[in-house]
């Protein structure tokens, strides 16, 4: 098994955590609200931090994979050195975007390690490297898939078990 594939299996295994804890979070706050008029009251603070967590790791996966949200109406019927030229282009762009989004979120995570959650008294540090991890991954994903193109194969996903149809 390639190590793509295990990183894959890995995130999809996190997401499967995170999803369970916000239903059982969610779902168990309702019962208990219905049935006894009470509720946990760490419910709502974890199953916000499990969804931020959540939709890090699933744009993590999506960008691995090329399914992230993209506009490539144009560059899709280009052929030859002009598709070449906008690839880069499009990565040098990404790369700079992930600059930003890397170098913010690790600003919150330093302010989020003095302030903690009014609930659970967990850092905000913890919701904020979400994106810092998310950043990070997706910038070794930008490299690889640099790499990949350089070494002269076809621009595809790092995390692809196989050819698309």
């Amino acid at each position: 098994m390639k190590l793509g594939q295990v990183l894959k299996h890995g995130i999809e295994a996190l997401l499967a955590i995170c999803l369970t804890g916000m239903v059982i979070c969610v779902f168990g706050n309702v019962l208990l609200r219905y049935f006894w008029g009470t509720g946990w009251v760490v419910s709502e603070e974890l199953s916000r931090l499990l969804f931020v967590w959540l939709v890090c790791l699933s744009a993590i996966l999506a960008f691995g994979e090329n399914k992230h949200l993209g506009f490539d109406l144009v560059t899709a019927r280009l052929k030859g050195p002009a598709a070449a030229v906008f690839r880069w282009l499009t990565r040098g762009l990404i790369a700079l975007a992930l600059y930003y989004l890397i170098d913010g979120s690790w600003s919150q995570v330093l302010v989020g390690l003095d302030s903690r959650s009014p609930v659970m008294n967990t850092p905000l540090a913890v919701g904020a490297a979400g994106t810092l991890v998310m950043g990070v991954c997706m910038a070794v994903l930008l490299v690889l898939q640099a790499w990949d193109d350089l070494r002269g194969n076809a621009p595809e996903s790092s995390l692809q078990e196989g050819p698309q149809p």
